[in-house]
């Protein structure tokens, strides 16, 4: 006579039991899983990010000035041609009514420059260094006597705290309208070019690249006549 089997099955959806110190290692892993990152972690992860954009941020500042100074240079180069084709026929002082209000009003429509004011007041900022308050960072054009002729013979365009980043680059582009040029920096005043002095000091680049100091502390005065 054959045995009867009596033992339990399970079905095939049943799970085995588990034993209570397995089950409660299982739970404990799927926990450690969940936890995600530790506040520790958050502030190290913060503190990192926070530290490389500080250090972007002047990178950042420098290649946008660099990248603004051929329009600013260009506009400037055709104001002061422009200027100078008004003038024909205006005698030995053609400049003498020039002031920033003429530059203002040719670089109003302008996306290069920022033009605040109304009237004699106005300010054209030209964004390549300086803080745009006051005479802080901005442009300004008036008469000047050049050669010995009277005031109004020449006009000067002077650009305030203008930064290293555009420094070199800038006086390369304006050379080309100017007669004469001037760079204020921390270091002091300096003659870049004079094409009426005798004999005549001529451009270059290299020197200018030098002479120009750190920050925002360089100021142009380009002669034209």
């Amino acid at each position: 006579m054959s045995s009867v089997d009596l033992t339990p099955r399970c079905p095939a959806h049943c799970q085995p039991v588990r034993k209570h110190g397995s089950y409660t290692k299982s739970r404990r892993t799927a926990r450690q899983r969940q936890a995600g990152f530790s506040l520790v972690e958050v502030a190290i992860v913060t503190a990192i990010i926070l530290l490389v954009a500080i250090l972007g941020i002047p990178a950042i500042g420098t290649y946008v000035i660099e990248n603004k100074v051929p329009k600013v240079g260009e506009a400037l180069q055709r104001f002061a041609i422009r200027t100078k084709a008004n003038a024909q026929g205006g005698g030995e002082t053609p400049y003498a009514g020039v002031s920033t209000v003429a530059l203002a009003h040719a670089v109003s429509e302008s996306s290069v420059f920022d033009v605040s004011g109304t009237g004699s007041r106005r300010v054209v900022i030209h964004g390549l260094g300086g803080s745009g308050q006051g005479s802080n960072g901005v442009v300004t054009v008036a008469p000047v006597a050049v050669g010995g002729s009277g005031m109004g013979s020449g006009f000067a365009l002077t650009l305030s705290n203008v930064s290293h980043a555009a420094c070199p680059a800038l006086a390369s582009l304006m050379q080309g309208v100017a007669t004469r040029m001037t760079l204020n920096s921390a270091t002091g005043g300096l003659l870049l070019m004079d094409r009426d002095a005798t004999p005549p000091v001529p451009y270059r680049a290299a020197h200018a690249a030098s002479q120009c100091s750190q920050g925002d502390k360089n100021t142009f005065v380009f002669t034209v006549r």
